[in-house]
């Protein structure tokens, strides 16, 4: 079993909100991405979607998005995004979901030795710089999902199982400093993060990075040239 990861894929077929206006990177990347993704993906494998699958404001608008990923090989795991305003609710996205396709909120799921878990996360502060009230309400909420999303992955590691974490906004802030997100993988021994939300060549682009035995992985797709990212393969 291979596990991959690839995120903001930004989709909008029903109603189209061109994303090449942002580069050539952009051009036909929905069938770059899809070309690559069937010529590697089995489905005995597993593909991370960390957040900002579709532009649809509804489920409803969505439809057609999700038909693109059904089309796609392997099992599909998936975290909301800040632009995913078309999840609006756990049960509902779950129950329109068909076969190999799986959302994460504040549980976990696991194949073989691999557990996955995660939550959309938030803007990390900057140094000398406060955060407003706002900001820091959503930050300490979203530290509460992602304690409740590794607490469940404890629960059900076994020895050598290994535990990936799931976050849409970077962990760290753009001087990799530590956070408290960081700080909660290393308590609970998190292996792998994988995360998106950062976008274009001016954008911070550290694609690896291992920080306190942690390994990190930057995943929205321009940044990998629309292909998949390999991140772990099992025996």
């Amino acid at each position: 079993m291979k596990i991959y990861a690839i995120s903001d894929l930004h989709l909008s077929i029903s109603t189209p909100k061109p994303m090449d206006i942002f580069g050539e990177i952009w051009e036909n990347y929905t069938e770059q991405i899809a070309k690559d993704w069937n010529s590697k993906v089995t489905d005995e494998d597993v593909v991370l979607l960390s957040g900002d699958f579709s532009w649809a404001m509804y489920l409803e608008d969505a439809v057609k998005d999700f038909e693109y990923l059904y089309k796609l090989k392997g099992k599909k795991v998936m975290i909301r995004g800040n632009h995913d305003y078309w999840w609006q609710s756990i049960s509902a996205v779950r129950k329109s979901a068909k076969e190999n396709l799986f959302f994460l909120q504040n549980d976990c799921i696991k194949f073989d030795n691999i557990i996955i878990c995660g939550t959309r996360g938030w803007t990390v502060p900057e140094r000398n710089k406060q955060m407003n009230d706002e900001d820091t309400k959503i930050y300490k909420r979203e530290l509460i999902r992602l304690e409740l999303a590794l607490q469940s992955a404890i629960k059900c590691k076994n020895e050598n199982d290994i535990i990936i974490v799931m976050i849409h906004y970077p962990p760290f802030n753009s001087t990799l400093d530590d956070s408290d997100f960081t700080k909660l993988m290393e308590k609970y021994e998190a292996n792998v993060c994988v995360f998106g939300h950062l976008h274009g060549k001016k954008n911070r682009s550290i694609m690896e990075y291992n920080k306190n035995g942690i390994q990190y992985y930057l995943t929205s797709c321009d940044k990998l040239s629309n292909k998949l990212k390999l991140i772990i393969e099992t025996k």
